[in-house]
C-alpha cells in the first residue's frame, strides 16, 4: 500500500474516532447502527462501551509516532 494512501486512511479513521469519542457519535451509533459502523459484537453496547472500544485508536496513534 502506498504511504499516501495509508496516511489518508489513518486520517479518516482518526476523524471517525474523534467524532465518536468527543462529539456524540457514540450516542448516535448505539443500537443497530453499531453493527455496520463498529462490528456485530457491538449490537448491545451502550455509548460508554462504544467510546471505550474506540479508545483503541489511541494505541494506534502512539504506535504511529
Amino acid at each position: 500500500m502506498a504511504l499516501w494512501l495509508w496516511c489518508l486512511l489513518f486520517i479518516l479513521e482518526s476523524l471517525y474516532c474523534w467524532w465518536i469519542i468527543g462529539y456524540g457519535g457514540a450516542k448516535w451509533i448505539e443500537g443497530w447502527k453499531s453493527f455496520f459502523l463498529i462490528n456485530w459484537f457491538a449490537l448491545d453496547w451502550n455509548a460508554e462501551q462504544i467510546r471505550f472500544y474506540v479508545l483503541i485508536w489511541l494505541a494506534s496513534v502512539i504506535w504511529l509516532f
